[in-house]
């Protein structure tokens, strides 16, 4: 008997730190085909991001330096330079619709890590579309969108976003860095608050935060925000406290 389509759990011990050269992590993962709303929740209070249908959570041991953290969205208030970036982006047109796939997002995609891996070596390679569909088309729900950002015609930024009506998750964003001066990666979560705001969603996650972390720090900017402060299994209760500088 073959069974298809089975989701799975599992854990891998031992692996390269993402975010600190020689340390090891470890991450728990489950492959999820068809993922609830009301589960899909319960997993953010809890720690757990998602690539497409990949959910992870970090299970390190003796290291707590990745932080789960969200917006508190209904006392964020816009300090004069976030008004700044919105106003310079007046002329950005946004379109949000259903994740999707074509040469821009991947030329875009590519061109973005290139960047990045000059600016702060991150490890690069030229994505394929195998792979692009699988971290941020597959897994696709009701609740997943694709937030699409284009100056004068051209796409110039790409954020994949889960709104769920009691949360959004803030995926992954990528963006062009020929257009530096709008400041794209910040109007993007700017966007995300506004929209929450709207829509009465008290809270954004921003995934892991590491404080004074060359990649992960800037997410300390955008307060008020609360951080987990234990790591619960799914069947326990979770604890964020308001985080104070």
């Amino acid at each position: 008997m073959h069974i298809l389509n089975e989701d799975l759990e599992f854990v891998e011990e031992n692996r390269e730190c993402s975010y600190f050269d020689n340390e090891i992590s470890d991450m728990r993962y489950r492959y999820i085909n068809h993922c609830t709303v009301e589960d899909y929740q319960n997993m953010l209070e809890h720690g757990w991001r998602r690539f497409g249908k990949m959910h992870f959570v970090p299970e390190c041991k003796g290291c707590t330096k990745c932080i789960s953290m969200r917006i508190d969205v209904k006392n964020y208030k816009f300090s004069k330079s976030e008004k700044r970036v919105i106003s310079k982006n007046n002329d950005t047109k946004l379109y949000i619709q259903t994740p999707t796939i074509t040469k821009e997002h991947l030329d875009l995609y590519d061109k973005y890590h290139r960047f990045m891996n000059e600016k702060k070596q991150w490890p690069y390679q030229p994505i394929t579309p195998d792979d692009y569909v699988r971290s941020y088309v597959q897994g696709k729900d009701k609740f997943t969108k694709e937030f699409l950002y284009f100056k004068d015609e051209k796409l110039v930024a790409v954020a994949l976003v889960d709104i769920l009506p009691k949360s959004i998750s803030a995926i992954y964003c990528f963006y062009d860095h020929d257009y530096a001066d709008l400041s794209l990666g910040k109007f993007s979560i700017l966007a995300q608050i506004k929209i929450a705001k709207e829509l009465d969603i008290p809270y954004i996650y921003l995934g892991y935060w590491i404080k004074n972390h060359y990649s992960m720090g800037y997410k300390e900017l955008y307060k008020p925000f609360e951080i987990l402060k234990n790591r619960a299994s799914l069947e326990e209760e979770t604890i964020w406290e308001k985080y104070e500088l």
